[in-house]
């Protein structure tokens, strides 16, 4: 069942939306050669907890997948990991791609969103996969307008990301989000338009394309964490949370700016 939230609620969602924000803000400041994930989980959840949040993935054991509870307050996932990558004690490398997905609970509502960013100097392929995402997610923005039907979005990310030859992962999809971090409607990076339920003021989504160098197929480990392209293929992903309103899309995740001096070459402004 589809949940409309109410403006009030939509208010709660937005201050934790911009608590994620800050978050990976930080996260893509202090992510660079010989950092490690583990490192970055550390801060985040200092971050999370300061800002008067819960880590929404830190013991997460969703139902709808096998899996043991997810043991960190960041999925880091490089390379060909798609999502769910487990922060650890290895060092990134020049040239890793990673990605890096967050929620908050927030007086009991959560934000979700992702990014994706190179480590030191990345190939012109990695940095082009991470530029197209973005691109993707944007285009699916666009569509969250009452009136549309969900696989509108759903093919907007499909469709720019095979215009630049890139494939999207299939298994794994967005959500609507609320008082619960995964609740209906399942939010496909693929589809056919003019289906799929109506968009209406108070839906709130968490759109999140995973965009792949080579094919669609993803294999998991036992228990989900993490997932990985099963070609080895390097695997891109970037997530805003967003409230479909009368006057339009609303991002609840915006982007805060990353402090001067950080900025590096394929990463969020």
């Amino acid at each position: 069942m589809i949940v409309l939230k109410s403006r009030a609620e939509i208010q709660k969602m937005r201050a934790a939306g911009k608590l994620v924000a800050e978050v990976l803000a930080m996260v893509a400041s202090e992510a660079a050669v010989g950092v490690t994930t583990g490192r970055l989980d550390e801060l985040a959840e200092e971050m999370i907890r300061a800002g008067g949040g819960v880590p929404a993935f830190k013991g997460y054991q969703p139902e709808f997948i096998k899996c043991g509870p997810f043991p960190a307050s960041l999925c880091t996932s490089v390379n060909d990991i798609v999502v769910h990558g487990v922060p650890d004690d290895r060092p990134l490398q020049d040239g890793d791609l990673l990605s890096v997905d967050t929620g908050v609970n927030l007086d009991g509502y959560y934000g979700d969103a992702a990014i994706s960013m190179v480590v030191g100097n990345g190939t012109p392929e990695t940095v082009r996969l991470i530029e197209v995402s973005e691109r993707a997610l944007e285009a699916a923005i666009e569509m969250c307008n009452k009136g549309n039907r969900l696989y509108d979005v759903s093919h907007a990310i499909q469709a720019v990301a095979e215009a630049e030859g890139f494939s999207v992962v299939r298994r794994f999809v967005g959500h609507g989000i609320g008082r619960e971090m995964h609740e209906d409607p399942p939010v496909p990076n693929y589809g056919k338009p003019g289906s799929g339920p109506t968009l209406k003021p108070g839906m709130v989504l968490a759109l999140e394309p995973m965009l792949n160098i080579g094919g669609f197929e993803v294999e998991a480990s036992p228990d989900n964490w993490p997932v990985a392209t099963s070609d080895g293929s390097i695997s891109a992903h970037f997530e805003h949370t967003v409230a479909v309103t009368d006057a339009g899309p609303e991002v609840l995740t915006s982007r805060v700016a990353i402090p001067a001096g950080l900025e590096k070459s394929g990463r969020l402004e």
